[in-house]
């Protein structure tokens, strides 16, 4: 199962550790270990028997960890298909899928399989990870494997949460860092955050953190001409004839160098108020704005690090968070009531000129008509009837914006009932709501004659307004989900060192789909084209019902406490994620061949089977974590696109059964007192065992899974040394995945390439002040990431080309 790489890593493992004194060893220093709240009770990591990995607040700095791409680099078994800042799918334990595009992710995403948390707050969205900077956070936490139980719904690979700094009574302290860096080829970077906390008196204390960075673009948008070409299209150029003219297009007015940079700003603002010994009150409120121009993956075609852009890229990502936790006691028991409302909204525009390449429509929405047929049969003037069709200009771009709304509210109640009984339980309510409109621009549609575009009169929309001339398809959609759960879990001490956790969650979802897809049907001079789309509340058998999902999800942990220094555990568990509404639903095969796309999609569902272990060893020096795991994952949601066979909507189907086996660890030594090496890694074994899916063409029985490579890791090595009044040190670093495969989809399936990438640092640091300088992406590797022709242009996301840069810091 494990083949020569792990063999190789357990033979390395003996032989570092086998050779060491016992004399040197009871003088070394112990390994810090950090605590976490995986299990919602704060333990140390080494006493919770579940599987996790932290990244804790020092580990951030010391890896120039920023956004959440560098934060993915350093977790083996944490994997990304995504397309630049903000705009990522996330998964973990090789439980990939196809990601679906951004332009479609309000509309029609599936809910992720990761959950991502805000401290207490599930901040999950479809297709959009909200990519919180790492300015002033306490640490990172990777609970992989189901977390359905504690967690809840998407939580079916695994939750990620980013846990803030609080407010410290009694504590001033203060600090800040300021860096800058030049990329290769490329612009340069900086940042500055800064934090201060402020006791105010005895019983209350404010926290304020700020932060400003600017990243500097790397790819190219280098001068490009476009005409629609019915040899690559042939679908939609069936009739355009052999005398048929075409307009050539340039994208002379957007060409820049480096045109893909990129921004974080916002600020954090905490209070924290001691009402007595028992019971404390905290409130939190954060706001970021993320932006970015450009694109973050190039086209092969083009040329190294390049495009041919031809549309405005642009992307404003904003969210507001306000949180507040009420902790207390109530005689023997713990008592927290947590709440948060997260507001956000994304506007992004995107070149979309590559849909003349794919579009079954492109000719009739671009082109003049030969046919005088069509003055009946489609409503155009006659003034558009010409004697040899013409393809005018094909510049084509998508125009959208998505407002995400969500309150969550939970109580929990944990305790121990004797020296041997202890449990924790709680009632958690999320209310969701996403609002999508997306319009899509074709920019020769007003030339053409068509009318501007309006929603569907009885439609529930949220801009009932007509669409700015040229907007000839566009959705204007609101999707809902609202939760309700109980949870628990209980522990039993069988013997001093065998104790049993059993846990449940029982929860009932409703979610609701409504609005409207409009299409630009016909031409029409002086009126405006309503009623042509689908209303998702009367169309194709969709009604004003919402869907209603109900069920209970077990978890089962037994754990073994060899001695202080060795805990052993096994746990079966499951995770689920909710279904939906399919926005292609109920619409008739265009391929009889296929059949009909239903209007709703189902859960899909993991059972995962793990044993693990967490070990300090050699006189707590040698810290050695890890679990085996087996994973059922049955009916997954899989997306597709296919405008040709079957929908001209983007679907979602129950399309296949998978099976995981894995293997994750993470090792800490420290060698001496002054280097610590660093280690993780994992491997995974993937195979789709059953194809369900009658409209999705999947890859065989038998194939691997996206976007996972069988084998990952990182290693660090850092060095810390007194040199006069300094201290110093250097560190250096390396991270390895292996192959993957690009998509699940058989058309789209592509192998992507393995790659190493080597980060290096040197710094002192005097009293409070430090200075370090750093190269990120050393031997200037391009890795693959992402092939995706999501924008039906074949493009590669890749990672930030050799980065040299320098940070001072001041801690006090």
């Amino acid at each position: 199962m494990f083949k020569r790489s792990l063999l190789h890593e357990a033979i390395l493992l003996s032989l570092i550790t086998a050779p060491v004194a016992a004399d040197e060893l009871a003088n070394r220093k112990e390994i810090e270990t950090i605590e976490v709240t995986a299990t919602k009770r704060r333990q140390n990591i080494q006493e919770t028997p579940v599987a996790v990995q932290a990244l804790s607040e020092q580990d951030l700095k010391d890896q120039n960890i920023g956004n959440f791409d560098d934060f993915v680099r350093y977790m083996p078994n944490v994997t990304l298909g995504g397309r630049g800042p903000g705009q990522s799918d996330v998964f973990i334990r090789g439980m990939a899928i196809e990601p679906i595009s951004v332009m479609l992710s309000g509309a029609q995403g599936t809910m992720p399989n990761v959950a991502l948390y805000l401290d207490e707050q599930p901040v999950t969205a479809p297709g959009r990870n909200l990519d919180v900077y790492a300015a002033d956070l306490e640490r990172v936490e990777v609970l992989a494997g189901p977390q359905g139980t504690v967690f809840g719904a998407s939580s079916q690979a695994g939750t990620i949460r980013y846990i803030t700094n609080k407010p410290q009574l009694g504590q001033f302290s203060t600090g800040f860092t300021a860096s800058a860096e030049q990329t290769k080829n490329g612009e340069m970077s900086n940042a500055i955050e800064a934090f201060i906390n402020l006791p105010l008196s005895d019983d209350l204390a404010v926290r304020a953190t700020m932060y400003n960075v600017h990243r500097g673009g790397y790819i190219d948008n280098v001068y490009g001409e476009f005409t629609l070409d019915p040899a690559i299209n042939e679908n939609s150029a069936v009739d355009l004839g052999p005398d048929a003219k075409y307009t050539t297009i340039n994208n002379g007015a957007y060409v820049e160098e480096d045109f893909n940079d990129s921004y974080y700003k916002g600020f954090r603002l905490g209070a924290q108020y001691q009402f007595n010994d028992d019971w404390q009150l905290l409130v939190q409120h954060m706001q970021q704005e993320l932006g970015s121009d450009g694109v973050f993956d190039y086209d092969p075609e083009v040329g190294d690090l390049e495009v041919q852009r031809f549309f405005p890229d642009k992307l404003t990502d904003r969210f507001n968070q306000t949180s507040w936790t009420l902790s207390g006691r109530l005689a023997m028991l713990d008592l927290i009531y947590t709440g948060a409302f997260l507001d956000r909204e994304v506007q992004q525009s995107i070149d979309y000129i590559g849909y003349n390449n794919a579009g079954a429509f492109t000719a009739y929405y671009t082109c003049t008509y030969d046919n005088p047929d069509y003055i009946v049969n489609y409503g155009i003037s006659p003034e558009f009837i010409t004697e040899t069709r013409e393809c005018l200009d094909p510049t084509k771009g998508f125009k959208g914006q998505q407002d995400h709304k969500r309150s969550t509210h939970e109580i929990r109640i944990s305790g121990e009932i004797s020296e041997r009984w202890r449990f924790i339980t709680g009632v958690f309510y999320d209310d969701y709501e996403i609002k999508t409109q997306d319009d899509y621009y074709y920019t020769v549609a007003p030339e053409l004659g068509f009318a501007p575009n309006a929603p569907i009169s009885d439609a529930n929309s949220i801009n009932p307004e007509t669409r700015p001339v040229g907007t000839t398809f566009f959705n204007d959609i609101t999707r809902t989900e609202q939760q309700l759960a109980w949870f628990g879990e209980m522990g039993f001490d069988l013997t001093d060192k065998l104790s049993l956790n059993l846990g449940l969650r029982w929860y009932d979802i409703e979610s609701d789909f409504s609005g409207s897809s409009n299409f630009a049907d016909g031409i029409f001079q002086g009126s405006v084209n309503t009623d042509r789309g689908r209303n998702y509340d009367t169309s194709g058998g969709h009604s004003t019902e919402p869907l209603s999902i109900s069920d209970w999800i077990p978890k089962v942990n037994l754990s073994y406490q060899l001695n202080e220094d060795m805990l052993l555990y096994t746990t079966y568990s499951e995770g689920f994620r909710p279904g939906g509404f399919n926005r292609g639903g109920g619409i008739v095969s265009a391929n009889p061949e296929f059949p009909d796309v239903g209007v709703n999609y189902g859960t899909d569902e993991v059972v995962n089977y793990e044993a693990g272990w967490k070990t300090l060893l050699l006189d707590r020096t040698l810290r050695f974590n890890g679990n085996l795991y087996f994973i059922q994952w049955n009916d997954m949601q899989v997306s597709r696109f296919d405008p040709v066979n079957v929908s001209i909507l983007t679907f979602i189907e129950n399309a296949a059964d998978s099976e995981i086996k894995g293997f994750e660890s993470d090792v800490t030594w420290q060698a001496t007192d002054n280097l610590t090496l660093i280690g993780a890694f994992s491997y995974n074994e993937t195979e789709l065992t059953a194809l369900k899916g009658g409209v999705i063409e999947m890859a065989p029985i038998g194939s691997e899974l996206p976007l996972t490579p069988k084998f990952q890791a990182n290693v660090r090595a850092r060095y810390d040394w007194d040199l006069a009044e300094y201290q110093a040190f250097w560190q250096v670093g390396a991270q390895y995945a292996g192959k993957s495969w690009s998509s699940i989809v058989a058309a789209d399936r592509e192998r992507q390439q393995d790659y190493t990438l080597v980060n290096f640092a040197i710094g002192v640091n005097k009293d409070e002040w430090g200075v370090k300088l750093y190269a990120d992406n050393l031997t200037d590797e391009r890795a693959e990431l992402f092939i995706n022709t999501q924008d039906d242009i074949r493009r590669i996301s890749t990672n930030r080309p050799r980065t040299i840069g320098m940070s001072i810091s001041y801690y006090y």
